[in-house]
Order: C-alpha cells, then sequence, then structure tokens
C-alpha cells in the first residue's frame, strides 16, 4: 500500500518582467560611465553578455521553482530518470556534465526526499542504476510544469527562428 504523498512548497514570488535589454536598449548601470550611465566598451564583450543573460534566465527560474524547493540540476536528474529508468549514475552524470561528486550530493538528496531510489545494475553490480519513485514522478510533473512556463517567459523574448539559432549557437559553446 502506498502512502499518501507531499510534494514540499515554499511560498516564492513569480517574475514576468522583461530584462534590461528587451526592449533594445543598452543596459544602465548608475556609475558605470559618468557621462552616458552605460557600461562603456564592457558593453561589447560577448562573454559579459552572456553572463547577465545566465544571470536574467537564472533569476527567473529561481524564482519560478521557489515553491517546489528544486534546483536546475536536480529538475534534470529527475526527468533524465523519468525518460530513461535505469540509467547508471555514472552515465546520468556524464551526459548532463556533471562531475561524480555532484552528481552524487544530487541524487542523496533526491533519494533523501524519496523521489528516486537506487538499485544494483543486475549486469553489473558495480553500477547504481536510478528509478523515480511515485512522490519523483510528481514533483517531476509539478516542475514540469514550472519548466513551460519559464520557458514561455524566455521563448516570449525570440521569434521561431531565433530560438533555434540561438540554440545552435549556445551549443557551440558547451559542447
Amino acid at each position: 500500500m502506498n502512502a499518501p504523498v507531499t510534494i514540499r512548497k515554499r511560498p516564492g514570488p513569480k517574475r514576468t518582467g522583461a530584462g534590461p535589454r528587451a526592449s533594445g536598449q543598452p543596459v544602465r548601470v548608475p556609475g558605470a560611465d559618468a557621462k552616458t550611465g552605460t557600461l562603456g566598451k564592457l558593453d561589447t564583450i560577448l562573454g559579459f553578455h552572456i553572463r547577465l543573460a545566465h544571470g536574467a534566465v537564472y533569476r527567473h527560474f529561481a524564482e519560478t521553482f521557489a515553491a517546489l524547493d528544486l534546483t536546475q540540476k536536480q529538475v534534470s536528474v529527475l526527468w533524465l530518470v523519468e525518460e530513461q529508468p535505469g540509467i547508471a549514475q555514472v552515465e546520468l552524470g556524464q551526459r548532463l556534465q556533471m562531475d561524480r561528486a555532484t552528481t552524487m550530493t544530487i541524487v542523496n538528496r533526491l533519494q533523501a526526499r524519496g523521489y528516486l531510489r537506487r538499485e544494483r545494475s543486475p549486469s553489473d553490480r558495480r553500477r547504481q542504476a536510478l528509478f523515480l519513485n511515485e512522490t519523483g514522478a510528481l514533483a517531476l510533473g509539478e516542475a514540469k510544469r514550472c519548466v513551460a512556463e519559464h520557458e514561455s517567459w524566455l521563448k516570449a523574448r525570440f521569434t521561431g527562428d531565433e530560438i533555434e539559432k540561438l540554440v545552435e549557437m549556445l551549443a557551440r559553446i558547451h559542447e
């Protein structure tokens, strides 16, 4: 018999506003440039804009997911385990580009919350196979709704063609 499932939720603010670049205007930072209030030559550095974009996306993600008490990496682990039941813990870390220590810490936390379970692989007793528990499936279902909200917020800034090109260009950096 299964016990009732409870998903921990924390109250959290929802953010829907556009970032400072949504208007196409330069980023304004008080005191950055006494004459214009812009970032000056820093505004031409690609890595700087990638960092700003990452920060905006991460903040919105964190606000959207605050009530679920899940991180981006935890959601990614749950999602991949759902799609590939029995995936080895080592393979999961490799696919998500996480080191062994980080992977183990995340899996330990998700297992402690009752979201995942580990089993020894029948074909290789050294491998840890991962499976989603019922509680994990429910939490992931709620997380997927939050992902849809977050993706909608992000994709609203681009056309379909721009999204495709942006994903292609970003993949060149992280692959």
